[in-house]
């Protein structure tokens, strides 16, 4: 049993923490930009391969209060390495450093990786070799007001890189942050889901993989766990076996992305291919006064991520947009649970809409909320 720390999106902490309970996980506590948790190896596996919400899952292995990159290189010194890798093994190390005396990020990095690689050689007169692509062992620098947390990163590549979208739009909403955003309006996968502005049909993706319990991290090649030396592969082929066999083959309920862009739904389509999801998935070209709700069904979720204007008089030709989405919520669809994740306030009263609630969540820098309306 260790202890493990999950980032994600700041916002998606309580959503996190409820997956990983779901999951299994002990003394599961949200922090900021993430949540801690305890638990064995098969559940750090099942972590990588399910978690939807989660950017990485860290092994806290070394925390220290530092303020010169000397005290970084002892206080790293202090750790026994030969438990964690071993000469033949390759590492890196990834570092990100915030209000502190150090500064510079691949410095620090470099350090860490100097101490680690000085102490092999004294011990055993060889070391690690660096591969900072994909290595054996990988390794996440945090330096927040000169406290140092240096842990074992189990998924070095971030998990909100699924493998489907290869092409990054002008304004990717991440895979991740989709997720969780369908989690927040506790969509029931039951139910037909709906974006009229869909762009790359991130939500629909998402969507749909959550509603055929497919896992997130199915199709990933490399997890930075199956580097590390206890690394159990009958255990880990046993769990990503059971998950195979847990796909559903039908979506439950309909699932469809409409954008008038014809842009937007080639590359829609092609990133369902890609997620294989493309014969499920209801997707086609439609202006915004067009959109109605599918036939014969009970009603669900409309969820859209609208343009926001990030520039300064931008903004102003975003407001028919909105308008019209009221608009045509509200007259065509009854019963239905509209959600608009948008950084502009100004836009999102626009939707003229009874506002039920609203959650602050960051995408990328830009601090955004997701606005639920209700019926006139």
């Amino acid at each position: 049993m260790h202890g493990y720390f999950a980032t994600c999106v700041r916002g998606l902490e309580p959503v996190l923490a409820r997956e990983l309970t779901a999951l299994g996980a002990n003394t599961v506590e949200p922090g900021r930009g993430g949540v801690s948790f305890r638990g064995d190896s098969a559940l750090l596996y099942r972590s990588g391969l399910w978690l939807r919400t989660a950017v990485r899952v860290l092994r806290p292995i070394l925390e220290a209060d530092v303020f010169s990159s000397d005290e970084l290189y002892d206080a790293v010194r202090t750790v026994k390495w030969e438990q964690y890798l071993t000469p033949e093994h390759t590492l890196a190390v990834d570092c990100n450093v915030r209000d502190s005396a150090i500064t510079h990020s691949q410095y620090a990095a470099r350090r860490v990786k100097d101490a680690i690689c000085d102490q092999f050689r004294e011990r055993l007169g060889i070391r690690p070799s660096v591969d900072p692509e994909q290595p054996m062992v990988g390794f996440n620098l945090h330096i927040h007001k000169n406290h140092a947390i240096l842990s074992l990163d189990s998924s070095w590549s971030s998990l909100h890189k699924r493998g489907y979208r290869p092409i990054q739009t002008i304004a990717p909403l991440n895979e991740a942050l989709a997720a969780g955003l369908l989690l927040q309006a506790g969509w029931n996968p039951e139910t037909p889901l709906v974006d009229p502005m869909c762009g790359s049909a991130t939500f629909c993706i998402e969507g749909a993989w959550m509603a055929l319990n497919r896992a997130p991290g199915l199709t990933r090649k490399w997890f930075g766990f199956q580097g590390w030396p206890e690394f159990d592969r009958e255990l880990w082929n046993a769990i990503r076996d059971d998950a195979r066999a847990a796909v559903k083959k039908e979506l439950p309920s309909p699932i469809v992305g409409t954008d008038v862009h014809p842009g937007a739904i080639e590359l829609a389509k092609m990133n369902a291919r890609n997620a294989g999801v493309a014969n499920l998935l209801h997707l086609e070209r439609k202006d915004l006064g067009q959109a109605r709700p599918p036939a014969g069904v009970q009603p669900g979720v409309v969820i859209c991520n609208p343009p926001y204007g990030e520039r300064i008089g931008e903004e102003k030709e975003w407001i028919p947009l909105y308008t019209k989405l009221g608009q045509v919520i509200g007259e065509h669809w009854p019963g239905w649970r509209l959600f608009v994740f948008t950084s502009n306030d100004m836009l999102a009263r626009k939707v003229k809409l009874p506002v039920k609630q609203r959650v602050p969540f960051f995408n990328g820098k830009i601090e955004c909320q997701l606005w639920e309306y209700g019926a006139k």
